[in-house]
């Protein structure tokens, strides 16, 4: 039986945005219809657009109707909506927080919620060191001990390179103690990424290989059909590699790379995730950057429906913003010595999906004597696929019938789909309860953020200091740029083609 939270009100400053509205009250929504949240349990919104209490329940129902895979019945929202609050005003008025005081108060009477708080910030990153500051001014925060219990969720991007990063958990370590803060990742929530330590440290037969002696190259790809969609203006500012690959895909390089830790404890993971970002190989100069990385940027589709990103609302008619990257990254360790992790992720692609490629060597030596039959025996692979279709498969080789020994190529898969039934739990459903539980495993904490941006930081920089000259370099609705695969190709390696879904039972 899962354990429920300790009672608690979950302060959400932006909650009137998208995140609140596509993520947070619809996984909220769904933990209360499964019978997960405490007992004793509110949410009090924070925001500009002035909405009384049933406002913004009904401003939130509409939500849970268009982004919840099924709407709110009237029971259930019925027993749900009562636990809603509002308080309307600016971030900058420090009388928005005297009466988010007194609603924090009138709320834990009403909902028996102990004066336990979790602060949300579900805003733009600038704003992070002004809601710190007002939430230490106006006395909302306990800092001594944890009863009752303050933490701070703070959402990504954490900062645009090493020196903000710093600046930002220093003004954050000025009113919070570090075990108060949950960096959150939502990749980390996924069901796929979160099975990578089962499968690694569940299983004798996989761990044993699990190093360089057996495994020749991993690859992790996520791969984006959907442009920019209409946030242009915010991609101007960040690019593919702070937008996805140092947050999402260096966290989950982390859970394959890591060593195993002495338990599931929070800080015995994290500590672990910190050695593998310290452990990777820095890209020092021009040289060593430009030789490991390709930007790519999309051009338009060949059929002329999907518009080319300079093209999009609020971007640069010259923009040279990379949509695209390709890395290859070493992990300097007695682990992954001279094991390549190739990493690839980019916008209007021919295929959505995100996965890990787990490649081992190839045999030795070919006993089945004939050059075309050794020619056609494909390395194993094992692939995790994390969206959509959460599964994983084990490809082998095997004899197919016949006199002669033909060598042929055989998949072993499993889907979640298919094993269990039911919706699968939303990232956010887990990560909203870890963070109500006081459970950060599953949270980058200080170091491991600063570590991440001290490997991604020389790129930018070198990025910054060698604008490209051949953006767009690849068109809508294609494979990426082809500087991607004579990166691989140079290795003598090639990308693996994305993983087809999984067919339905039905």
């Amino acid at each position: 039986m899962t354990e429920l939270p300790e009672s608690c009100v979950l302060l959400i400053f932006g909650a009137t945005g998208d995140l609140a509205r596509r993520k947070l009250v619809p996984a909220l929504f769904r933990l209360h219809a499964k019978g997960l949240l405490p007992p004793h349990f509110a949410v009090l919104g924070a925001s500009r657009k002035p909405l009384s209490n049933e406002q913004f329940r009904a401003f939130m129902r509409e939500a849970c109707a268009s982004f919840c895979e099924n709407p709110p019945s009237d029971s259930d929202w019925a027993s749900f909506a009562p636990c809603l609050y509002y308080e309307a005003g600016h971030f900058t008025d420090q009388t928005l927080f005297q009466r988010l005081n007194m609603s924090l108060r009138e709320i834990d009477h009403r909902h028996q919620t102990q004066g336990n708080r979790l602060f949300y910030l579900a805003t733009l990153p600038s704003s992070y060191p002004l809601l710190v500051k007002q939430l230490r001014d106006a006395e909302m925060i306990n800092k001594v001990d944890d009863h009752p219990f303050t933490r701070l969720i703070v959402e990504k991007p954490f900062g645009r390179d090493l020196e903000s990063a710093v600046a930002l958990n220093n003004e954050i370590a000025g009113v919070f103690r570090e075990n108060q803060v949950y960096r959150i990742d939502h990749y980390l929530g996924k069901e796929t990424v979160q099975n990578i330590l089962v499968l690694r440290f569940a299983n004798a037969i996989f761990e044993p290989l699990w190093n360089r002696v057996h495994i020749d190259h991993v690859q992790i790809t996520a791969s984006e059909t959907l442009g920019v969609e209409g946030r242009g203006a915010y991609y101007e500012e960040t690019g593919v590699l702070r937008d996805m690959v140092q947050n999402h895909l260096l966290q989950v390089l982390s859970l394959v790379a890591m060593e195993p830790p002495l338990s599931f404890n929070a800080d015995a993971i994290r500590d672990k995730k910190t050695e593998v970002f310290r452990a990777m190989r820095p890209l020092i100069g021009t040289t060593d950057v430009l030789a490991s990385t390709i930007r790519g940027q999309y051009g338009e589709s060949a059929d002329g429906h999907l518009a080319a990103y300079r093209n999009e609302p609020a971007v640069d008619a010259r923009s040279i913003v990379p949509t695209y990257v390709a890395l290859r990254v070493f992990v300097d360790n007695w682990r992954w010595q001279g094991v390549p992790f190739y990493i690839r992720t980019g916008k209007r692609l021919c295929h959505s999906s995100t996965e890990v490629v787990i490649q081992f060597r190839q045999i030795p030596f070919c006993l089945f004597g004939q050059e075309q039959v050794c020619s056609r025996i494909e390395p194993n692979r094992l692939v995790l696929r994390i969206q959509p279709y959460e599964g994983i498969s084990l490809g082998f080789g095997i004899k197919s019938p016949g006199n002669e020994a033909q060598v042929d190529y055989a998949r072993m898969r499993f889907s979640y789909g298919h094993q269990y039934e039911g919706e699968m739990p939303l990232a956010y459903e887990r990560l909203l309860t870890d963070a109500m539980r006081g459970y950060a495993a599953l949270f980058a904490r200080r170091d491991s953020v600063e570590e991440a941006w001290r490997f991604m930081t020389p790129i930018l920089t070198a990025w910054g200091e060698n604008p490209p000259t051949d953006f767009p370099n690849y068109a809508a609705c294609t494979d990426g740029p082809e500087a991607a695969d004579a990166l691989i190709r140079g290795d003598g390696r090639t990308w693996h083609p994305l993983d087809p879904p999984i067919p339905s039972s039905s």
